[in-house]
Order: C-alpha cells, then sequence, then structure tokens
C-alpha cells in the first residue's frame, strides 16, 4: 500500500470530522464541565456533530450500493441497527415494508432521524416507525420493542463499532431475525491484502476515539458467514457478499467496504 495513501487519507477525513465534532463538545464543557468526566456522552455529543456532514456524504456516495442492496431485499417489518439520521429510510419500498424501526443509541441524532424518517413516509403516528435507543447488542430489548421477531436487519456502518460484534451478530441472526428473513451488510470491513490491514490496525485507536468506536479491521463478514446453528449447520439458507459498485479491482482505502445479503433458512409464517 502506498504510503501517502494510508497517511493522507485518513489524516484529512480526520481533520475534518474534528473540525465538525469539537464545537459540539466545547459547548457541552462551557456548560457542564463534569461532562469531561463521561467520555461516552463526550463521544456522542463528537458523532452528533460529525454525522451532518459525514452522512450525508456517505450516502450520496453510496447511494448505488444502496438502491441495489436495500430496495429489492428489505420487506416487512425492518430494523435498522445504528440508523443515524435514517438515510437508508431512503432505499425502502413503501409497498413491501410495513414498519421502519430505527435503532440509534445516540439519542442527539433523534430528532433529525425523525424528520428524515417522516420525509420518506415513516411516522410513529400511524404506526410505521419505531425508535429504539437501546444498542444492537440488547436482543431482548429489541424484541421486546417490535413485539417479535423483524422480517429484515440492516446494518450499514454500524458492526464496526458494536461492542462484542461477534456476540450480537449471533443474537441478531439468531433471535432478532424471522426464520426467512434477511440480514442486509454494508461495512466496513478487514481488507484483503495484509499490507493494507496492517494500515487499518494502526489507524483504529485513533479512528474508533473521533468516530465513536468504529474499528475499521474487523472480519464481519467471516462472523456472519460462519454462524451455524447447535448442530453446526450454517443458519443460511443463501448468502453471497459483493464489493461496492465504485471498485476498480485495485481499491488500497483503509475504509474497506463489502456488501452482503443472507437469508435465513426457514419460511416466515403466514400472516
Amino acid at each position: 500500500m502506498r504510503f501517502r495513501t494510508a497517511v493522507f487519507e485518513v489524516i484529512d477525513t480526520l481533520r475534518v470530522a474534528i473540525s465538525f465534532g469539537l464545537p459540539g463538545v466545547f459547548k457541552a464543557i462551557y456548560a457542564s464541565p463534569s461532562i469531561v468526566f463521561s467520555p461516552l456522552a463526550l463521544s456522542r455529543i463528537s458523532m452528533a456533530g460529525i454525522w451532518v456532514p459525514f452522512g450525508n456524504g456517505g450516502d450520496e456516495g453510496q447511494r448505488e450500493d444502496k438502491e441495489n442492496l436495500i430496495t429489492p431485499h428489505a420487506k416487512g417489518v425492518v430494523l435498522d441497527i445504528g440508523a443515524g439520521h435514517a438515510h437508508a429510510a431512503k432505499y425502502l419500498d413503501r409497498t413491501k415494508v410495513s414498519k421502519y424501526v430505527a435503532l440509534e443509541p445516540n439519542t442527539l441524532m433523534h430528532t433529525q432521524l425523525r424528520a428524515k424518517a417522516q420525509e420518506y413516509g415513516f411516522t410513529e403516528a400511524d404506526d410505521t416507525l419505531l425508535i429504539l435507543s437501546c444498542g444492537a447488542e440488547d436482543a431482548a430489548s429489541i424484541l421486546s420493542s417490535t413485539n417479535g421477531q423483524v422480517d429484515t436487519i440492516i446494518s450499514s456502518l454500524t458492526l464496526c463499532s458494536v461492542p462484542a460484534p461477534d456476540l450480537t451478530i449471533r443474537a441478531l441472526a439468531n433471535d432478532v431475525l424471522v426464520p426467512g428473513g434477511a440480514l442486509l451488510l454494508n461495512e466496513h470491513v478487514r481488507h484483503h491484502r495484509a499490507d493494507v490491514v496492517w494500515w487499518q490496525g494502526f489507524w483504529t485507536p485513533i479512528w474508533g476515539k473521533v468516530f465513536d468506536g468504529c474499528c475499521l479491521d474487523r472480519p464481519t463478514f467471516k462472523w456472519v458467514e460462519e454462524l451455524v446453528d447447535e448442530s453446526g449447520q450454517s443458519i443460511w439458507k443463501e448468502g453471497k457478499t459483493w464489493e461496492p459498485a465504485n471498485y476498480d479491482g485495485e481499491e488500497e482505502s483503509v475504509f474497506w467496504r463489502r456488501l452482503g445479503r443472507f437469508v435465513k433458512k426457514g419460511e416466515r409464517a403466514a400472516n
């Protein structure tokens, strides 16, 4: 991997992110100095500022990927983990999706999340929108709030930051996703080249501090692909992954993404 790519790609992004995140952090500290002892609160304040430009820019850059991944495959009750500002709702086909469940632990994002979801036709008033503030790892709270399993789970740049990601993936797939349901992924993942993986590992401790725990080097798709049931058999009826639409065959970015669709064995219960 070229040194310039490895260094300046990340530094430039961090510089821009910090410029958007710090004003909110300084304002919060000025209003309540004791908040300096709450790193999680400061991280979420910073991320709320960062995600305004980064969420919109990232969504626009990944539009083709999301149109191919989400629009044809999301059905029924859809759980969007790490929903952010509800960008995924833009790609949902309202003739196939009955409810949008937006899971976003950062409550500072909920105002914009709600507004965006309403813009795309999902509202709490008609029970087509449910906003949850628990983490993706809290399967019990998700199931309690949704009154049962969901038909589709969307994870877009989220499993790179959840705690205990392998266990979280297992709980979401086994417990939260209905038999016959689909897990749709658009994730930062460990690169296929060892030199890029080295740089991902080098930058992740710094990157995670700015981007609310995001890890650039997780083998997310390996964990998904290798999920098995109690008998040791794959839980998936079908599943595949693919490169982003702009993949040119020589991608060196530490922000490597892959997309995937995995369908759980079994059949949806008849309505």
